[in-house]
This record gives C-alpha cells, sequence and structure tokens, in this order.
C-alpha cells in the first residue's frame, strides 16, 4: 500500500504518518524529515539545503526524488510506504508515477488533509515558539503556504482522475483524523 498524505504545511501530516507507522508498519517517507536530516548531516547538499527552506523555497525536483529513491527499497521491505510532503508538483507526480511503475508498483491512496489557512498560522505560530525549526517561522509558512496553494494544489484534479483521491477534514481531532484516514484506507485494501 502506498499513500499520499496530502495537505499543506502544519495540516497534521507528519502527526498522521507516524501514527500509521506505529500502527499500520508502514515506512514514513517524509522529505521534511529527510531535508532535515541533511541539514544535520553538515553536507554540501545539506548546506545548500538549509539555504533553500530558510528563505522558504521548495528544494529542487532532483534532489528530493533522489532522497525519496533511496528509501523505496526499505517501504517495499514493509509492504507500504507513505509518502509525507511528497508529490508537491506536477513534475515530481508524475516522476514518482515513473519510478513506482518501473518497481512494479503505484500510488494505491492520495488523502488530502482539508484545513483552514488561519488555523495554520496559529499552530506554525505554537510550532515556531516550542522548536524554533527555521522552517517554522511565521514569514518562511506564509511562503510555503504561497507555494503550496499555488503550485502543490492544483495536484488535486491529478490523483481525483485517478479516482484515487479522499478528502478529510483535517481541522477535527488527532483521533477524529485518524479513524477518517483508517477508514479511508481499510476500503482500498478492501
Amino acid at each position: 500500500m502506498n499513500l499520499i498524505l496530502f495537505g499543506p504545511p502544519a495540516a497534521g501530516k507528519g502527526t498522521q504518518a507516524k501514527r500509521l507507522v506505529e500502527t499500520r508498519k508502514m515506512v514514513q517517507l517524509s522529505t521534511g524529515d529527510m531535508l532535515r536530516a541533511a541539514i544535520a548531516s553538515g553536507s554540501e547538499l545539506g548546506q545548500r539545503v538549509a539555504g533553500v527552506m530558510e528563505r522558504g523555497e521548495l528544494v529542487t525536483d532532483e534532489i528530493v526524488i533522489e532522497l525519496i529513491e533511496e528509501r523505496l527499497p526499505e517501504a517495499e521491505a514493509s509492504g507500504g510506504a507513505i509518502f509525507d510532503g511528497f508529490p508537491r508538483t506536477l513534475a515530481q507526480a508524475e516522476a514518482l508515477d515513473i519510478m513506482l511503475k518501473h518497481r512494479g508498483s503505484g500510488i494505491d491512496l492520495v488523502v488530502r488533509l482539508k484545513v483552514d489557512d488561519t488555523a495554520l498560522m496559529s499552530r506554525v505560530a505554537g510550532r515556531f515558539a516550542e522548536s524554533g525549526r527555521p522552517d517554522d517561522n511565521p514569514e518562511s509558512f506564509k511562503v510555503r503556504l504561497d507555494a503550496y496553494n499555488t503550485q502543490t494544489a492544483p495536484l488535486l484534479p491529478y490523483y481525483e482522475d485517478q479516482k484515487k483521491l479522499v478528502e478529510v477534514d483535517g481541522m477535527g481531532s488527532i483521533d477524529t483524523v485518524a479513524a477518517a484516514i483508517d477508514k479511508a484506507l481499510d476500503k482500498t485494501r478492501g
């Protein structure tokens, strides 16, 4: 089972992905986590990624696809991947489809977490106050949210046309959102 969790930054994708890792033994392929790990490594790639993320810009498709491809064997061995924060653009979605097709699989389900932009700003302000993550500062977040709305949200018709898109109200409690995602997964596996 390959699942994409879709929604703007701070919509709760990471929280739900971590829960699915625990309950369904899937592998979370979080581009945000992978990019932060690259930064923490201090590598040349990490330094480039740090500058891009601090400005609130999107990392190039080539870098993100390379990071995802490195982790696919682990996901395949566990029985499934949760794509969190990827794909962000139509080009990435098409590249992911090709990459998975060459590996004999594909995307089974896309869950869109529908949230309110104003509520997201509150979430991010709280997260920034707690963790100080540079990509969560309010100004960078506005850039990321705008990038989502202009570049990523247009992917909805791509997955809707493939009959893979399910929408979940992301403004509910963590448990309510989790129950809706589980229902969609069980129906897809059915």
